[in-house]
């Protein structure tokens, strides 16, 4: 007999972006399906379900074009709502790919005036971050990139994006703000081509910043595994850089356009893994680095739903994840999970190839009685121990 989850409380950090509750089914083949709220309204609605927090980009409060008044009413109106509902404004990102103006880009336009523009506009969505009082600013770049290779002079393109992070980041530091940068990968759409498509492309440009010491990862759900990529793997990549800033979960049911389905409403055993990594640690080395911020939604409510099933929908996003931590503990906890860890040799993993001081002559001319033949004939139990994670997820 299945057991319903516990209600979210604030101290499982679970937060929404208000662009995902507030979708409103639009499409590029559909108009809206249901209508849209004011922000506040959201921010409300999601305190009463158990989140902890709202993340916003600052053209979900206030149009592009709101003058100053429009721009600090709307503010206004939304931190009071957030902090009467005792909701945390925890993550804010800027808008640079749906006016027309950012067609070709923000921050890696051939226009050098656009360019400049979506500079000072991300520099006033920082100032915003930081009156909100949040911690990550996002950056995501749904626009930087091409559908033609001749489009762009690459190395002026991969300049141009560092000149902006690094401005961003110089930006942040000269203000006092307690504020990191988060960056946030995905392979294509809208763009045919998007510059830094996974983890790994990200974190090689932020080794080249200036101020890369406070720019980091947003990694995606769905924006990896469209690419057929392994997201609990980018996860652990960027934990172990110290690059893990954030993170946007949801579901995708593979290399299909990017879905935004209702977490774990995709690949299920992937999730089960991603929350196991999140709330357990590293399975062959619990004690290594572990996220500890927000469990943060970026999905989108299906167009055939109404209000009540949007608000069901983030609802679901909260159970799903809470069931999966359940089983995930009772998965680590198992005593046939430990035997099986040990045997894959999970454990041993954590230990230097290399013996301490060993130097590279001593350990070329070194005697280590190794047996090729039985190592070859070696069984691993991989199965085994990933059967006994479907024992726990299906129970």
């Amino acid at each position: 007999m299945s057991v319903a989850p516990r209600t979210p409380v604030p101290e499982d950090k679970f937060s929404f972006g208000l662009w995902t509750v507030g979708w409103t089914g639009v499409d590029p083949f559909g108009v809206a399906t249901r209508p849209a709220l004011d922000p506040w309204e959201y921010t409300s609605k999601l305190a009463e379900l158990g989140a902890w927090g709202i993340t916003f980009h600052d053209n979900d409060v206030f149009p592009f074009d709101a003058d100053e008044a429009t721009k600090r009413s709307r503010l206004d109106q939304l931190k009071s709502a957030a902090d009467a509902a005792g909701i945390t404004v925890e993550m804010v990102t800027t808008n640079t790919f749906s006016h027309p103006v950012f067609k070709d880009g923000g921050l890696t336009s051939n226009d050098r005036s656009v360019r400049r523009f979506g500079l000072r506009k991300v520099l006033g969505a920082v100032d915003i971050a930081a009156e909100m009082g949040a911690s990550t600013f996002v950056m995501w770049g749904g626009r930087e990139g091409s559908e033609y290779d001749g489009s762009k002079d690459l190395h002026s393109a991969f300049e141009r994006y560092k000149e902006g992070l690094d401005t961003v980041a110089s930006y942040i530091k000269a203000k006092g703000y307690d504020l990191r940068i988060a960056l946030e990968p995905k392979p294509n759409e809208p763009r045919g081509d998007i510059f830094l498509p996974t983890v790994g492309h990200a974190l090689a440009l932020i080794a080249e910043l200036d101020n890369g010491d406070i720019v980091g990862l947003n990694p995606e759900t769905g924006h990896e595994q469209m690419a057929n990529l392994n997201y609990t793997h980018q996860l652990a990549q960027a934990l172990w850089s110290g690059k893990l800033f954030h993170i946007d979960l949801n579901g995708q049911r593979g290399l299909k356009y990017d879905q935004d389905l209702v977490f774990g409403h995709g690949d299920l055993l992937s999730a089960f893994f991603t929350v196991d990594l999140i709330e357990n640690g590293f399975i062959g080395n619990p004690a290594g680095p572990r996220y500890t911020g927000p469990r943060h939604f970026d999905y989108k409510p299906s167009r055939t739903e109404y209000m009540d099933g949007v608000w069901e929908s983030a609802k679901a996003c909260m159970s799903t994840y809470l069931l999966l931590a359940e089983k995930a503990r009772a998965f680590r906890a198992d005593p046939r999970t430990t035997e099986a860890v040990e045997y894959a040799g999970l454990t041993s993993l954590a230990t230097p190839t290399l013996e301490e001081g060993e130097t590279l002559d001593a350990f070329v001319k070194a005697d280590d009685d190794f047996d090729l033949e039985a190592a070859a004939e070696r069984d691993y139990g991989y199965v085994a121990l990933n059967q006994l994670a479907i024992e726990h997820l299906i129970s």
